[in-house]
């Protein structure tokens, strides 16, 4: 703590705040309307300076360090390209729930509303994308906002606050006390709710709960799949929350989202109560909230949540129980009522999932991406973080790779393009003992590819599989539906993914066959660094489940 009569810089005391509130990494793109930070950073050897190469990557790898440690993850951008470049990075923090501070530097106060350099209204341009948007206009008041924004981010429904910083605020040296830590609030769960709870599960016949989201954590992760593993009741995942609890859980049914088990997709119609926690049961999830109505009519929903302003905002809930996600997890853990009898509907459910998960091989198929991930979930040590944007090839990721802990998985439930690889090198950086994977499309990974420089720099540690099939994929599987046979704006010409690779100092092979896939993978894990794999596919099989020519057919019937 610094005593209040000492004269500081608004930079010295905005990143003694940081300290103090535990902060030990930053992301950032450098710009000259925070100088006097980086200058207050040079003599804080406890806080660590990633430089990276585009704000889209500041972004995207403050928001994945967020989401691996639960803290609020920090970004500094400068004006406004530097915001509007990071915005997606916001956005993804905002949908997915995860906690974060982006910092812009800003113009000088006295220039405001001129339409100065690069001006942006940073609190209007952020208000639908942040939790909370502002501007700090006076350096004694920087310890306020930035405690606040700790408890923002992180409290109730965690996610990303912004704050713009004035050039000549954070030059200005004035008196100013610090705030100690913000320390962790955490919502006890009803006890009569929790019995409540325990009631509507002895009625049930064919439970189901769903899992994920805001709040969630190990210690939720191994609290809850103790208590469904007990009662036998199905574990879903939600959209791009597979980490959950682990995936060898006897009761582990499957995630939601894209292309999921049709089975499981069928149990949850068929369920009669439905125990959703920590999720918001968004759109991906529900499958644009059509298998599972906001009413269910049919069915009981319990929905716990951190936040009681998401209870019943959409979904309306028989049961609502705000709480955090490890004290009920714990709660309902420790609660034994003998007169509840286990189900059978869990083992059943996960031994549809084990079915499902395991690849067949498909004829005709040069390059067969199932056999591929079987092949890298064999190989790789179980808890490797495995990171993706967002595209078809995420579909083969998600439907064959077993997480086994929490956290292991690193994808954006808003569907952010780029997302991937800079969220790789944040985890290689957070965790240097745990092997990282990144698994991009093509497309995805020219969006922030650059960033492999960022992980050069650092010494990060990590496998990259760029899955390429000269396509958006995804945009091409919707128009092949809705338009077959008609080509527009999804075709790429795309680089030498291995050449790129190695101009960034990394070890990278092309891969074409399914049989040479193994040895190649071998081959890289022989080395430490950047390694990648440059795996070319055919468009005609354009996801895990279909393929163009299939699409077309379907279409002409």
């Amino acid at each position: 703590m610094t005593d209040a009569t000492s004269l500081r810089t608004g930079g010295r005391i905005l990143v003694d705040q940081l300290r103090i509130q535990g902060c030990d990494r930053i992301f950032t793109v450098p710009g000259e309307s925070f100088l006097a930070v980086l200058d207050a950073l040079h003599d804080t050897p406890e806080i660590d300076v990633v430089v990276c190469r585009q704000e889209g990557g500041v972004a995207y790898m403050a928001e994945a360090d967020g989401k691996l440690t639960g803290r609020p993850g920090v970004a500094f951008v400068t004006r406004g390209p530097g915001a509007t470049n990071a915005s997606p990075g916001v956005h993804v923090a905002f949908q997915d729930s995860t906690p974060m501070i982006l910092f812009v530097g800003d113009l000088d106060r006295g220039d405001r509303d001129r339409e100065g350099f690069q001006e942006v209204d940073m609190a209007a341009f952020f208000a639908p994308l942040a939790k909370w948007a502002a501007r700090i206009d006076d350096a004694r008041r920087i310890p306020e906002y930035v405690a606040r924004a700790w408890r923002v981010a992180t409290a109730g429904r965690p996610g990303p606050v912004v704050l713009a910083l004035p050039e000549d605020m954070l030059r200005e040296a004035v008196e100013a006390l610090d705030r100690p830590p913000v320390p962790a609030l955490a919502e006890m769960p009803d006890p009569g709710a929790v019995q409540a709870l325990f009631e509507l599960l002895k009625e049930a016949c064919a439970p189901v709960a769903i899992v994920g989201g805001a709040d969630w954590s190990p210690r939720a992760a191994h609290h809850f799949a103790n208590f469904a593993c007990r009662h036998g009741i199905p574990v879903a995942a939600a959209f791009r929350r597979q980490d959950a609890v682990a995936n060898d859980c006897r009761v582990y049914a499957g995630n939601l989202g894209y292309g999921p088990n049709p089975r499981l997709q069928q149990r949850i119609k068929d369920a009669d109560l439905l125990l959703v926690v920590g999720a918001r049961l968004g759109e991906s999830t529900t499958d644009g909230y059509k298998l599972i109505t906001p009413d269910h009519p049919g069915q009981t929903l319990v929905h716990i949540h951190p936040d009681p302003n998401e209870l019943g905002r959409v979904y309306h809930a028989d049961l609502p129980i705000c709480s955090d996600m490890g004290e009920f997890a714990e709660m309902v853990d420790e609660w034994h009522d003998p007169e509840l009898v286990r189900f059978s509907c869990g083992d059943e459910a996960h031994a549809e999932w084990l079915e499902w998960s395991e690849p067949k091989p498909r004829e005709g198929l040069a390059m067969d991406l199932g056999p591929c991930m079987k092949i890298l979930r064999d190989t790789l040590p179980g808890d490797t973080i495995v990171c993706n944007g967002a595209g078809n090839f995420s579909g083969w990721v998600h439907r064959y790779w077993r997480y086994a802990s929490m956290p292991s998985q690193l994808a954006p439930t808003s569907g952010s393009m780029g997302y991937g690889l800079p969220a790789a090198v944040a985890a290689a950086l957070r965790f240097r003992d745990r092997q990282v994977l990144c698994v991009a499309g093509d497309g995805d990974f020219l969006m922030n590819g650059q960033e492999l420089a960022t992980a050069a720099q650092y010494g990060a540690d990590l496998l990259v599989i760029v899955v390429d099939n000269s396509s958006y994929g995804t945009i091409r599987m919707h128009q092949e539906r809705d338009y077959p046979e008609r080509i527009s704006a999804t075709e790429l010409r795309n680089p030498d993914f291995a050449a790129l690779a190695r101009a960034y100092g990394g070890w990278a092979e092309t891969v074409e066959r399914t049989e040479d896939f193994a040895p190649a993978l071998a081959r890289a894990q022989e080395h430490k660094g950047i390694r990648l794999l440059h795996v070319k596919s055919d468009v005609e099989v354009i996801s895990n489940q279909t393929t163009i020519a299939a699409l077309r057919q379907r279409a002409r019937a």
